[in-house]
């Protein structure tokens, strides 16, 4: 008999749907604008020019002690922009993934368990394509890419369960609890100030530096700076402890889900 587990963390039987039901989500987000898809290059784009503007020009603030061009202070305001975007759209949005689908859960037999896998992959479409610009904005100043670029396939990887532990956790209490929308708003306000957004732990004062180890986002947000742009290889020894940590995220997220779906018909 198939243990539940694998149809959570390891969903190979519905890889299709879930492809077919990613790629609907991000076409059917930009269906009705005049750019289309453009707009998933244009929007971090524009971000990028704002907060740049904001924080290089006009608070003159640097990139910790080094200085450093406008173009390089965008490039890492940049790569800590486009993961933190990745974890703020998995977040906003997984509160809403079985609520805003009563059909799926009173009428069809449909396997709820792969939302968060649909959702994760529509936001990783968007985060592959700021990597994408990231990367050819770093061959056009750099002229060539680090060798520890080969690294951030592996500083990713913990992204994946902890967006799917998250994703059931969230979901589910989405159902029961509808006030949490509110509540994560500014849990997403306050995560990207108290993430290396918009600067590196090293600005942080000695004191506080230690307690970015409690901030899962903050190792990713500085590796892959690291591996991207700084030819710096990553700690591996932390990036195995996060990965071990996202998937015990991912198996309590899961068993939560599973507790708790039988009850979602009697609130839909």
């Amino acid at each position: 008999m198939r243990h539940w587990l694998l149809d959570y963390c390891w969903p190979l039987r519905h890889s299709g749907l879930i492809r077919q039901l990613a790629r609907r989500e991000i076409l059917a987000r930009y269906q009705e604008s005049m750019l289309g898809t453009f707009w998933a290059v244009l929007t971090p784009l524009m971000s990028l020019v704002v907060y740049t503007l904001v924080f290089r020009h006009i608070f003159n603030a640097r990139w910790g002690n080094t200085g450093g061009t406008s173009v390089e202070f965008a490039l890492q305001l940049y790569a800590g922009l486009a993961v933190f975007n990745f974890c703020a759209e998995c977040l906003s949005r997984a509160p809403r993934l079985v609520l805003d689908q009563p059909n799926l859960v009173k009428k069809v037999v449909f396997p709820l368990e792969i939302l968060p896998w649909i959702l994760a992959l529509s936001a990783f479409f968007h985060l592959a394509i700021s990597l994408g610009i990231l990367l050819l904005a770093s061959l056009w100043i750099n002229g060539l890419w680090p060798p520890t670029l080969v690294a951030l396939p592996l500083v990713w990887l913990p992204l994946l369960p902890l967006a799917l532990g998250f994703g059931w956790l969230l979901a589910a209490l989405g159902v029961f609890l509808k006030d949490i929308n509110q509540v994560l708003g500014t849990v997403i306000s306050l995560l990207m100030f108290l993430s290396p957004v918009f600067y590196p732990v090293e600005a942080l004062p000695q004191d506080w530096r230690p307690l970015m180890k409690f901030n899962p986002l903050a190792q990713i947000l500085e590796n892959t700076r690291h591996v991207v742009l700084d030819g710096v290889w990553p700690d591996w020894n932390g990036v195995a402890l996060l990965l071990v940590a996202g998937l015990l995220v991912a198996l309590a997220g899961a068993a939560f889900f599973k507790a708790t779906r039988h009850g979602f018909a009697d609130v839909l």
